[in-house]
């Protein structure tokens, strides 16, 4: 598990392909998204499956949303982007926030549960050998958008988990240096 977390590294999404996780990994996956602190057992979040063919369908619809609202100045380019938005990798997860007002549990809390959710979604594909990435792009914050990803008003995106097999060896990215944020508390002086 150490070894695991310590390698963990986005996969850029040009270098994600086939194959993605069988059914029996997905579903440890989301039963190990979902072991997270969760004050109040709220549940204040849950996840979208986006693949095949609905990943293609919703890839046309983003299109046909992106050219009504740019005309003629879309370009080709733009179009594709769109179409293929979540057909980038084999599997697209959204990770939803229903956080609600609560008596006893602060919204912000019930947000990070959530957030949570996804980085232990993040870390059981890598367990399983398997790349992620994790993004939001403009769709996450666009009603239309978010319409068309069965995604209501006022749930908010935390964000889309790309899952799926990287085509190459991912070289490492500078990490922070310990020093520079790791402080250790004092006691006030009385």
């Amino acid at each position: 598990m150490l070894d695991v977390l310590s390698r963990r590294r986005s996969v850029p999404l040009p270098m994600m392909g086939e194959p993605g996780p069988t059914q029996e990994q997905l579903d440890q996956m989301l039963a190990i998204a979902a072991r997270v602190p969760d004050h109040g057992k709220l549940a204040p979040w849950r996840f979208i499956l986006y693949r095949g063919a609905a990943a293609t369908g919703i890839g046309e619809a983003l299109a046909a949303l992106v050219e009504a609202r740019e005309g003629d100045s879309m370009t080709e380019t733009r179009r594709m982007v769109e179409q293929n938005r979540f057909t980038r990798s084999p599997l697209v997860i959204g990770v939803i926030s229903t956080a609600k007002p609560h008596v006893k549990i602060p919204e912000w809390e019930q947000v990070m549960s959530g957030a949570a959710a996804a980085m232990n979604l993040i870390d059981a594909a890598y367990a399983f050998g398997y790349g992620a990435n994790w993004v939001t792009e403009w769709v996450a914050y666009d009603d239309e958008a978010k319409a068309i990803l069965g995604i209501a008003p006022d749930e908010r995106v935390i964000g889309f988990i790309h899952i799926g097999t990287a085509k190459e060896v991912i070289e490492d990215r500078r990490r922070p240096v310990m020093a520079d944020i790791v402080t250790e508390a004092s006691a006030p002086m009385v």
